[in-house]
């Protein structure tokens, strides 16, 4: 395991439980946290000030920017990105193959040569709620929120708003996660304040 370095004011270095199994060809940023039972393979890489809570699964090459809150019993897996300031709830679980079996038609056990991995996209800011399940080829915009529970089949907006199975478009909302009110594009948060332009808005939400 190596360390990732930072030009800001020193941070300590990575923390790992004794539980947690790291692989050496893993880069860890300075003040990352890994609590216990927490797997993380080769090729991973995360940021500075992440936290990575216990039974987390951070497959091979997986890329994970800064301060990511990773929650309890989350599986991330290969293809997956997560940008800087991410949320992940608990028992969220990542998928990268679109057309999943065990065997071929033969009857022979597939191998990674048997089929292609569907990358998928978190950006920055955006929170996924516990038990949502985030299909393979999405993108979820920045400060998105996905509902506890909701099944992602299509991109997300930034600061998109999405509940339900299939996770349907509903509202937008803040930075600071309030439900924004808007009019022709402009949304309004009644709880800071903040503007927040949506060139994506729609306006007959589900």
């Amino acid at each position: 395991m190596t360390q990732a370095s930072s030009h800001d004011a020193p941070l300590p270095a990575p923390f790992i439980h004794p539980t947690a199994q790291v692989s050496p060809q893993a880069t860890l940023g300075a003040g990352t946290t890994v609590w216990n039972w927490v797997q993380i393979r080769e090729g991973a890489r995360l940021g500075e000030q992440c936290i990575i809570a216990k039974g987390a699964y951070i497959d091979y090459g997986v890329q994970i920017g800064s301060r990511v809150k990773i929650q309890n019993q989350v599986s991330v897996y290969h293809g997956v990105t997560l940008e800087d300031g991410v949320f992940v709830g608990p028992h969220v679980c990542f998928t990268n193959d679109r057309l999943p079996r065990a065997i071929n038609a033969d009857g022979t056990l597939k191998r990674d040569s048997d089929w292609a991995v569907t990358p998928t996209l978190v950006r920055s800011g955006a929170s996924l709620g516990a038990n949502s399940v985030i299909l393979p080829g999405v993108t979820v915009g920045r400060w998105a929120l996905v509902g506890a529970g909701a099944v992602v089949t299509h991109d997300v907006p930034d600061h998109g708003l999405v509940l339900g199975n299939p996770a349907r478009l509903v509202g937008y909302v803040c930075h600071c996660a309030n439900r924004l009110t808007v009019a022709n594009s402009v949304g309004v948060c009644p709880a800071c304040g903040r503007e927040i332009e949506l060139p994506d808005w729609q306006e007959n939400l589900c």
